[in-house]
């Protein structure tokens, strides 16, 4: 364990933070990392229980007991040791992940969690500054695999695959490699230069990417689906050139709100506004959607309309109302009754914290205005069995908009791609393919595998670098039967 009595002498530490003042100003980094000494009692803190549930539930099962040990010895380097064994980008789940193994963890039934996020990070960060993260170079089998994709569990499979000793090539429609890492999530959370810095190091261990490159017709691509394509590569040319392929595409086919009304202007997918705005911020052409002096009208609840509230209010808008039509939970509940699974407590993130008013039970039901938008209509809601909800007689209302950003989440992935293979789907759209037995991860196609958004729906980011390993896992048995 940590300190012997650590977790009884010391309190949990929180990283700093840019105050809310000046954050706003900027889309620079919010969260800062723990000094040296910081963390070693954070990690400390961790009472080495019996059960280590904090590695139950984390998707991709860290061995948080022994790197927690390891920083509190000062020993960094065995702790990045234990903790790249199971995650391949620990820099980036140390900021974006929402922390499933603190919700685990023992200390948290009384005390609060060992910040096992926090010194997650720490370890990534002294592994990239010491020169611990070095390419690792292993022997060819000759064998080739394409990677369709080059999100979290794209890059995880691929960083898996070559360490197997394939030969791996990146397909990406857009003009750079991250998918929504880079282009959906927002600098203020992950800055690109992390993103940069871990790409470099795969490119040195021998993965090769091919940017700007849709598989399938480019005539064929629907729309809401992103992409800077100029090459085209067909499926039965990856079919014939490679010994296995790994499709990753995402969840991308955004959830629309066909309301009356829908077609005024100043409404737009989230997608839209937060690629554009990390275009922006990348060098490349002004983010169009402008919400300058605007009142912006956010409907979702998750994560991706949390990002849209931050970056409006970063680009200077009037107001911004989230509307979402969930219940408000609780702040708090019972660990004794919630632990260790996730807590369905109401959650504030630190966009919430920048300036938002936050509606819950909230249903839209049209959008008004002449030829563009001006006013969003709601009505109060009541949740019934089965998440069935219905309207509340007298409670309509109306609020000014003359943005709406529809952050409802994603369906599926692209039906294109899917085509173009020809493969099964699922009843929601997502590529067929099991996680379990001989046939894991394995589409209706022999040399076809899927893994991430694309197969499981969307989900997390940890979910998919755990589903990409995996997925790894089971190309290597299928190409060394």
């Amino acid at each position: 364990m940590g300190f012997l009595r650590g977790f009884i002498e010391f309190e949990r530490i929180e990283q700093s933070h840019v105050p809310v003042e000046e954050r706003v100003k900027s889309f620079c980094e919010i969260y800062g990392t723990l000094s040296d000494e910081e963390a070693k009692i954070q990690a400390g803190r961790c009472m080495d229980c019996g059960i280590p549930f904090c590695m139950h539930q984390c998707p991709l099962h860290n061995d948080s007991p022994d790197f927690n040990e390891f920083v509190s010895q000062g020993q960094m380097s065995k702790a990045y040791n234990v903790l790249s064994a199971t995650n391949n980008f620990p820099e980036i789940t140390g900021r974006i992940c929402p922390a499933l193994c603190e919700e685990g963890c023992t200390l948290g039934i009384h005390r609060k969690s060992v910040g096992i996020k926090s010194v997650e990070r720490k370890i990534a960060e002294y592994a990239f500054e010491n020169g611990l993260v070095k390419p690792v170079l292993t022997k060819r089998t000759g064998k080739k695999v394409a990677v369709v994709g080059s999100g979290p569990a794209a890059l995880a499979a691929a960083a898996q695959l070559n360490r197997f000793g394939h030969d791996v090539t990146v397909f990406e429609k857009m003009n750079k490699i991250g998918g929504l890492l880079r282009y959906g999530i927002p600098d203020f959370k992950l800055p690109k230069e992390i993103l940069d810095r871990r790409i470099a190091i795969l490119q040195q261990e021998g993965i090769t990417f091919k940017t700007s490159t849709i598989v399938g017709a480019r005539k064929d691509l629907e729309n809401g689906v992103h992409n800077d394509s100029l090459t085209e590569v067909r499926a039965q040319e990856l079919l014939d050139s490679f010994d296995a392929v790994v499709l990753a595409p995402g969840s991308e086919t955004p959830r629309d709100l066909k309301l009356p009304g829908r077609e005024l202007k100043g409404i737009y997918f989230a997608l839209d506004f937060l690629i554009a705005q990390n275009r922006e911020n990348n060098g490349d052409c002004p983010n169009p959607i402008d919400v300058k002096g605007k009142n912006v009208v956010v409907i979702g609840g998750g994560e991706t309309a949390s990002d849209c509230i931050g970056v409006s209010v970063r680009k200077g808008a009037k107001s911004v109302t989230q509307l979402d039509y969930h219940d408000e939970l609780p702040e708090s509940v019972d660990p004794a009754v919630a632990w260790p699974d996730w807590r369905k407590i109401k959650r504030t993130s630190t966009s919430h914290e920048e300036g938002c008013t936050r509606m819950f039970s909230t249903n839209t039901t049209a959008f008004t205005g002449k030829d563009k938008l001006e006013a969003v209509q709601t009505q109060k809601v009541k949740w019934g069995v089965g998440r069935q909800f219905s309207g509340i007689e007298g409670t309509q209302s109306s609020i000014d908009a003359d943005v709406v950003l529809i952050a409802m989440g994603y369906s599926h992935p692209s039906s294109a791609l899917i085509r173009e293979f020809n493969l099964e789907t699922d009843k929601r759209g997502n590529i067929k393919a099991c996680v379990e037995g001989p046939d894991a991860y394995r589409t209706s196609n022999e040399k076809v595998f899927a893994a991430g958004d694309g197969r499981k729906g969307q989900s997390l980011v940890v979910y998919a670098i755990a589903e990409g390993r995996a997925c790894a896992d089971a190309v290597n048995n299928y190409l060394n039967r």
